[in-house]
């Protein structure tokens, strides 16, 4: 008997379905990236690893391919007898890839294998069409995440997530709770539930006020409006203006590499990450109220996680994500081990602020696994 045909490739949506009514659907649609134009700056990023790198596509059952990493550290000796260390997992966040573990993958790899992957949509993994109802968006994320680990025959994980890649490995550790040995979020986005009236409002947030300026009213109605396209359509709509778009809006990125690369490889990786077809960013933007919120805020459901599993929470002390959430997870598990840490000097991208002290927690925390 003939085997069963292969499922077909989800189908791929682009801007002009996605924003066919909106004033940019005229715009035109030449860009200067391609998938080669991003492989070839990702390779360029990758060339500064120095352990064993297999980067390679791990193809699902669905057949989507996701973009993946794996590092192994070639001075260490193997020992039949001594059993492998577990794993670690970095899930990137929104708009993000895996170019930008530059700074962790070398130290985090010398004591076990560490694996990165571009979540789907995004970076140069498959790039399908996602539904715009907020939990159907958020289980294909986390289904991709398990046909994942199935694919690469992992057991269990260190699972470590930043921004985005916290709130679905927090949602996978959720619903695959046995495959997690640790969890450890990196300023995840997703947590808080939307501001409560001022009524409801303690007297004690006053100085957290000062700290953090109420968004003005004007700033507000522009993030409306901005909120009726993809959040990233607008590096795609400025056509061969988008690289010096993202150079001007961000340049952190090269500072914050400028001591690996003396140009702006890290901006154009970001660049031609983003300028493709929009897919993930239409999951993402599905699972997000105006402003930010998550639909679907995950305070409302870490008491799912089981005790058993620890959990250790990073934030920038500058970032603009409140750590106040990881105080609240640490409350609502009770018991539970759960650790809130802040790193000085660090803003959202704490993984390239201040790559020593990341990496330093991180492998402690592995190390305290096994």
């Amino acid at each position: 008997m003939d085997p069963a045909p292969a499922p077909a490739p989800a189908p791929i949506q682009n801007d002009c379905e996605t924003e066919s009514s909106s004033l940019w659907s005229w715009w035109p649609s030449w860009r200067p990236t391609s998938m080669s134009l991003l492989k070839t700056t990702e390779s360029k990023i990758l060339a500064c690893i120095k352990n064993d790198l297999w980067a390679r596509f791990v193809t699902l059952a669905n057949q989507d391919r996701i973009w993946t990493l794996s590092l192994t550290n070639k001075g260490t000796p193997k020992s039949a007898e001594q059993a492998p260390k577990t794993p670690l997992v970095m899930v990137h966040g929104f708009g993000g890839g895996v170019g930008l573990w530059i700074r962790n993958l070398d130290a985090l790899s010398r004591s076990r294998t560490v694996y990165a992957f571009d979540l789907l949509g995004f970076g140069r993994s498959s790039r399908p069409s996602f539904p715009s109802d907020a939990a159907k968006a958020e289980e294909q994320f986390v289904d991709s995440i398990e046909q994942w680990r199935q694919a690469v025959g992992l057991e269990n994980m260190i699972l470590l997530g930043h921004s985005l890649g916290g709130y679905l490995a927090t949602s996978y550790a959720i619903q695959h709770p046995s495959r997690v040995s640790h969890l450890i979020l990196v300023d995840p986005w997703g947590f808080p539930e939307r501001g409560k009236p001022e009524t409801q409002q303690s007297e004690d947030q006053s100085a957290e006020a000062v700290k953090r300026p109420t968004i003005p009213r004007w700033a507000k109605a522009i993030v409306s409006i901005l909120s009726l396209f993809n959040p990233l359509a607008v590096i795609r709509a400025a056509g061969p203006w988008g690289p010096g778009l993202v150079n001007r809006f961000r340049p952190d990125f090269k500072r914050k590499f400028e001591d690996l690369f003396n140009d702006d490889t890290m901006t154009q990786y970001i660049y031609h990450c983003n300028a493709q077809t929009p897919s993930g960013e239409i999951g993402f933007r599905a699972m997000s109220e105006t402003l930010g919120w998550a639909k679907r805020p995950m305070l409302q459901r870490v008491h799912l996680l089981p005790p058993s599993m620890p959990v250790t929470m990073l934030y920038g002390a500058r970032s603009w994500v409140d750590s106040s959430s990881g105080d609240r997870v640490a409350e609502i598990r009770g018991k539970a081990h759960t650790k809130v840490l802040l790193v000085e000097d660090a803003s959202h991208h704490v993984y390239a602020d201040q790559p020593d002290d990341f990496n330093r927690v991180v492998e402690n925390i592995c190390k305290s696994v096994d």
